[in-house]
């Protein structure tokens, strides 16, 4: 896989950098040339955003929703309202230019705040259809509560959601909702666009039985061909499978124009220090360029790319960046005044308080989907307590289960359920050593690409060797027995709690589903459990101890 660098084909500097060879030369050097494009060209703009996970209100430095007070202190970013105005403010500017421009949302709009908990994604719905989304691809949270839930989704949207390799029996409603592939006009041109989902839905997520997804590659193999058959003049992936993989499909797909992608939350920039270049160029299997983007996530970011194709839609020159959604950008008006009266049936709930918390608890996906962090201490801690059975001595939660952190002062319920937006709950089992030893391998398959089977553990102990092949990474492993901590005994079994969604094999914990000896996943809620434990132990206090060591540091 052939990569670019940024000073080889972009720059935000005004000036298009345009490939100096065509279609059928095999691959050709990049040239720096301010020229917009020439005869036989022509240009699309595509404003997009990823992974909003319901941040309908404005989110703080740490990705959680924001405190009206911070937001008036101007401290917070993003939200819906600021999006509208963003997107409507750009849209208009580029038309006004006469340039075509198309509006793209590459999935995960459900789960992470109260909104999608009271409103079943019809609030998210409801916002996008008033911003004038083009089209959407669907992500894997969309599946959090069923595809009902995302059916009803689907037919209340203004534009096609896409999923070309997710596929329905017959007659089911996700089915008769569901697009394939769009073709959309974009200033008298015909741009197709296609869409994946990252096959880990099936696990990650609650698709039901009756929904599959296939080979993110074998399908768009064929695929491709099909939409330009059907008479696209470019080709755009919109993508849900993550950065990396976007770009082994640049690599490996012909007939792509550029990657839209969302899912791995990477913010890619020319303008922030350490970002991947936005856009990342990959070289195809025909030797042309493949721009590859993503914005971060949680409405933070406004992603532009110019696309420059020639005739046959593929991309000779490109501009853009990511751009920050800060106070600089007045919220819409009328999208804020609907919020706010959203906003009532739940600002009751949101506002009761729980505990006061001692000091700041990480909950960072930086820091959990790597390694011990406060808040998974906490949540597994909870855990433990919640099942108020003390036979169950071993806790084992995801990461990914984990969106946010915890300020220090006040917290409410709403504060907690930021945290675990997902309505889990409990579920308990018996398990053998050698299977619990096999879960936490699991946990770690993904470690190094974000993965959200990471895991937070209480009443256990482990080391791991990230420089170790997958599966062999646990090093060693130790259990309470008494006060003293000893090796885990792989044919003894011990009583666990994790949460049902991990109980049922998701994020890879198959030992989990295939091994569990006596599960009941039906316990407590796990917001429950965790709001019960910060109020028993107010003022609540994070710590650190050593439950998770990382043999390479």
């Amino acid at each position: 896989m052939r990569s670019w660098s940024r000073r080889g084909f972009l720059t935000v500097a005004g000036a298009s950098l345009l490939w100096a060879g065509g279609r059928g030369a095999g691959p050709s050097p990049f040239a720096i040339t301010t020229a917009k494009g020439g005869e036989g060209r022509f240009r699309v703009t595509i404003l997009h955003v990823n992974d909003v996970h319901s941040r309908i209100e404005p989110v703080n430095v740490r990705d959680g929703t924001c405190a009206r007070p911070q937001d008036e202190a101007e401290n917070c970013f993003g939200g819906v309202a600021r999006l509208a105005t963003a997107i409507r403010e750009r849209r208009n500017a580029l038309r006004a230019a006469g340039e075509a421009v198309l509006t793209l949302d590459a999935g995960d709009q459900f789960q992470g705040s109260l909104f999608y908990t009271a409103y079943n994604g019809q609030a998210e719905v409801e916002f996008m259809n008033r911003i004038g989304f083009d089209a959407m691809a669907l992500g894997n949270h969309e599946f959090d509560r069923g595809p009902d839930v995302l059916a009803d989704f689907i037919e209340a949207a203004a534009f096609p959601v896409l999923s070309g390799n997710t596929v329905v029996d017959a007659g089911q409603r996700l089915g008769e909702a569901l697009d394939e592939r769009a073709i959309l006009e974009a200033g008298g041109r015909r741009i197709g666009v296609l869409s994946v989902l990252t096959p880990a839905t099936a696990t990650i997520a609650s698709p039901g039985p009756a929904v599959r997804f296939t080979d993110e590659i074998a399908y768009l193999r064929r695929a491709v061909g099909g939409i330009r058959a059907a008479g696209a003049e470019a080709v755009l992936l919109l993508s849900h499978v993550g950065f990396s993989r976007d770009q082994e499909i640049a690599a490996q797909v012909g007939g792509l124009s550029a990657i839209i992608g969302g899912h791995s939350h990477t913010l890619l920039s020319n303008s922030v220090d350490g970002a991947p270049a936005y856009a990342t160029l990959i070289e195809d299997p025909d030797g042309q360029a493949v721009p590859v983007v993503q914005a971060y996530a949680y409405s933070k970011y406004l992603g532009e790319i110019a696309l420059v194709f020639d005739e046959a839609g593929y991309v000779v020159g490109a501009e853009g960046d990511t751009r920050l959604l800060d106070d600089t950008i007045e919220p819409d008006r009328e999208i804020a005044a609907r919020i706010e009266e959203l906003g009532g049936p739940v600002e009751a709930l949101k506002a009761t308080p729980v505990a006061t918390v001692a000091a700041f608890v990480d909950g960072s996906r930086q820091s959990c989907r790597t390694g011990e962090c406060a808040m998974g201490n906490l949540v597994a801690d909870a855990m433990l307590a919640g099942v108020r059975d003390p036979a169950v001595t071993i806790a084992i939660h995801n990461a990914g289960g984990l969106r946010a952190s915890l300020d220090a002062g006040q917290v409410t319920l709403g504060d907690v359920l930021t945290v675990l937006p997902f309505q889990n709950t409990l579920a308990t089992m018996r398990l053998a050593g050698r299977d619990i030893v096999a879960a936490l391998e699991a946990g770690l398959q993904g470690f190094g690409e974000g993965g959200g089977g990471f895991p937070q553990v209480a009443g256990l102990r482990f080391g791991f060797d990230p420089r170790r092949p997958a599966g062999g990474r646990i090093r060693w492993v130790e259990v309470t027995e008494g006060a003293a901590w000893v090796p885990i005994d792989p044919e003894a079994v011990y009583a666990v709690v994790t949460n049902d969604f991990l109980r049922g094999g998701g994020d890879g914990y198959r030992p989990f589903a295939d091994s569990a000896i006596d599960a009941y996943d039906h316990g407590p809620g796990l917001d429950e459990a965790v709001a019960d434990y910060l109020s028993d132990n107010a003022p609540y206090r994070a710590g650190l101890d050593n439950r998770i060591v990382d043999l390479s540091r």
